[in-house]
C-alpha cells in the first residue's frame, strides 16, 4: 500500500536551546500562527545546551491554542513510563487535548548513564520499550478496574492507581529503524517517527512493509499506523537537489512522498521564522492540493481523517501587491494613507529619518527583489488581521457572534462568551506583532545597519518605534482584560485598538518605504 489515507499534517521541530529560551518559545508560537499543526522538541536530557523537554513543553502549550505538540522523541531511559504516562495526560488535560507521545528506546548511552540511566542493548532497549507502552496504555485506562500491574523485566508497576485519563486519545508515535523496533511500530504504536536524514534510498518502503507486516499479525490494520517524516532542507529561488529549490520543488517531492511511501506528517527542522512561513503558506497548501487531487482521481483508499481543533478565529489572508521581476525595482512600498482613528499620537512622524536615495541606474534580479517582495507580504498579513479585530469588535457589539447553538438562547452567556472569543483572537494577534518586530530587531536590523551604516538612523528609528508600539499593545492588552470583566469596556478597547491601527499602519509603512530596496542591493535574504 503506498497511500494509507490520512489527512496531511504539517509540524516543525524546533531546537531547545537553552542560551536563549524566548527564541525557541516563540519560534514555537510562531509556528502556530503561520498555521502549522504541530510543534515538536527533541528531547536529550542529559544535554546541558537544552532546555527540559517536557517543562518546555508545558511553557508552549500556555502560550498556544491550537497547534499540537510533542516531543521528538521522549527518551525514554530518563523518563519512568509511569510518570509520564500522568504528565502527557496532564499536560493533554491543561492543554485541551493537544498532545502527542513520541517514544524512543534510547541512544548515546555513555550520557544516559551519565545521568543515572539504565545501559541498555539494542534488543533489551526494543522490550523495554514495549512494556513502558503497556505501562503508559495501562494508566490512561481509567475504565478498566483495579490497579496497574505489569510485572516486566525492566519496568514493575504493581497496583497503581489509574489516571488521569487525558483529554483526548493520545496517539503514541515511535523514533524506529531497524527490524524490531518497526514491527513494535506496527504490534503497539500509532505512528512512525524517523528522520528523512538518516533514511537510505527504499528504507522508508521496507519499514512501511515491516510494520504493515506486524500491524495485521497483531490483527490491526496498516492504516492505524501514521506515517510521520522529520525533514530538512534549504528554499532556494532554483533547484539544486532534494527538498533545496523553491517553494513549488519542495511541494512536488512531498506530494511524492505522501502518495507513493504513506507519509502523512511531514515535521520540518528549522528554526528559521522564514522558514516556517513558506512552509505553512506555500508548501502545504499546494501538498494538500496535489495530493487531494490524486486522491479525487480513485489512487488512494478512504481517507481516516484525524480532526484537530479549530482555531477561535482564523486570520483572513489577501493576495499581496508585491511582486519580484528582475529590471528596475519593482516591489512597490504600502503608502500612508493618513487616515488616522485616535486623537492621540504616540510619536513625531515629522523626525523620522531616511535612508540614502537609490540608484536610477541600478537593475535588480528577482531573487533580490524578493525579500522586500517577502517583507510587504508579511506586514499585508498583519494589516489583514488587525482590520479583522476591528470586524470582531463591531460584530461584538451589535451582538452577531454566536456562541454556540446550545447555549444561544441565554443571551447574557452568548455575550459572555462573545468577549471571550475576541479575547484570545486579539490576543494571539499582539503575540504575532511581537514576535515580527522581536524577529527583526535581534536578526534582521543588525545585518542591514552592518550592510550599509548609512541606514543606522532609520534602523535606530525603528527598533524605537517597535518600543512604542509594545506599549500600545500592552494597552490593548490592559483594555481587552477590562471588557473581558466587564460589559461596559467596549468603548475603552475600541480606542485601544484605534491607537494600535493608527500606530502600526504608520509604522509599517515607513518600514517597507525604507528597507525594501537596501534588501534588495545589500542581498539580505
Amino acid at each position: 500500500m503506498s497511500d494509507y489515507g490520512h489527512d496531511l499534517v504539517f509540524g516543525s521541530f524546533v531546537t531547545p536551546s537553552a542560551d536563549n529560551p524566548g527564541r525557541a518559545v516563540g519560534v514555537a508560537v510562531l509556528a502556530e500562527q503561520v498555521g502549522l499543526d504541530l510543534v515538536t522538541f527533541q528531547d536529550h536530557p542529559y544535554q546541558p545546551a537544552f532546555l527540559d523537554t517536557w517543562t518546555l513543553l508545558s511553557f508552549v502549550a500556555a502560550r498556544t491554542n491550537r497547534v499540537h505538540l510533542a516531543a521528538n522523541v521522549t527518551n525514554l531511559p530518563l523518563r519512568p513510563p509511569a510518570v509520564l504516562a500522568r504528565s502527557v495526560a496532564s499536560l493533554d488535560l491543561l492543554s485541551g487535548g493537544r498532545v502527542n507521545l513520541g517514544l524512543g528506546a534510547g541512544a548515546f548511552w555513555d550520557a544516559i548513564e551519565a545521568m543515572g540511566g539504565r545501559r541498555l542493548t539494542p534488543g533489551q532497549g526494543v522490550r523495554a520499550l514495549e512494556e513502558a507502552i503497556e505501562v503508559v496504555r495501562q494508566l490512561w485506562d481509567v475504565e478498566t478496574r483495579g490497579g496497574v500491574r505489569v510485572d516486566g523485566e525492566f519496568y514493575r508497576v504493581m497496583g497503581a492507581k489509574r489516571g488521569p485519563a487525558p483529554a483526548h486519545a493520545v496517539p503514541i508515535w515511535l523514533g524506529a529503524y531497524k527490524p524490531r523496533m518497526l514491527q513494535l511500530t506496527g504490534r503497539r504504536a500509532d505512528g512512525w517517527l524517523p528522520t528523512l536524514g538518516y533514511l537510505q534510498p527504499g528504507d522508508l518502503a521496507k519499514g512501511n512493509a515491516i510494520i504493515d507486516d506486524a500491524a495485521q499479525q497483531a490483527g490491526r490494520s496498516p492504516q492505524d499506523v501514521r506515517r510521520l517524516l522529520n525533514i530538512a532542507g534549504e528554499f532556494s529561488a532554483v533547484g539544486r537537489g532534494p527538498l533545496n529549490g523553491p517553494a513549488d520543488q519542495w511541494a512536488e517531492e512531498l506530494a511524492e512522498l505522501a502518495l507513493e511511501e504513506g507519509v502523512g506528517t511531514f515535521i520540518l527542522s528549522s528554526d528559521d521564522p522564514d522558514d516556517l512561513r513558506r512552509f505553512a503558506g506555500e508548501v502545504a497548501p499546494a501538498v494538500r492540493e496535489l495530493v487531494a487531487a490524486d486522491r479525487d482521481r480513485g489512487a488512494a483508499p478512504e481517507r481516516t481523517p484525524e480532526p484537530e481543533p479549530e482555531p477561535v478565529a482564523a486570520p483572513s489572508v489577501r493576495a499581496s501587491r508585491a511582486t519580484a521581476t528582475g529590471g528596475a525595482f519593482a516591489v512597490v512600498p504600502t503608502p500612508d494613507d493618513g487616515v488616522r482613528r485616535s486623537e492621540q499620537q504616540v510619536w513625531d512622524e515629522s523626525t523620522r529619518p531616511t535612508g540614502p536615495a537609490p540608484d536610477p541606474e541600478r537593475t535588480y534580479t528577482p531573487q533580490e527583489q524578493a525579500t522586500g517582495a517577502h517583507l510587504v507580504q508579511i506586514h499585508d498579513g498583519l494589516r489583514a488581521e488587525l482590520a479583522q479585530i476591528h470586524d470582531l469588535i463591531e460584530q461584538v457589539a451589535a451582538g452577531e457572534i454566536d456562541a454556540g447553538a446550545a447555549r444561544s438562547h441565554i443571551n447574557t452567556m452568548t455575550m459572555r462568551q462573545n468577549r471571550w472569543t475576541l479575547g484570545v483572537y486579539c490576543e494571539s494577534y499582539c503575540r504575532i506583532v511581537t514576535t515580527h518586530h522581536t524577529i527583526e530587531d535581534q536578526s534582521f536590523f543588525p545585518r542591514l545597519r552592518a550592510r550599509d551604516p548609512r541606514l543606522g538612523p532609520v534602523v535606530d528609528r525603528l527598533e524605537q518605534e517597535h518600543h512604542v508600539i509594545h506599549d500600545v499593545l500592552e494597552g490593548v492588552d490592559r483594555a481587552l482584560v477590562a471588557y473581558v470583566g466587564s460589559p461596559d469596556g467596549l468603548a475603552e478597547l475600541r480606542a485601544a485598538v484605534d491607537l494600535l491601527t493608527d500606530a502600526l499602519l504608520s509604522h509599517l509603512s515607513y518600514e517597507e518605504r525604507e528597507l525594501v530596496e537596501p534588501l534588495a542591493r545589500l542581498g539580505i535574504a
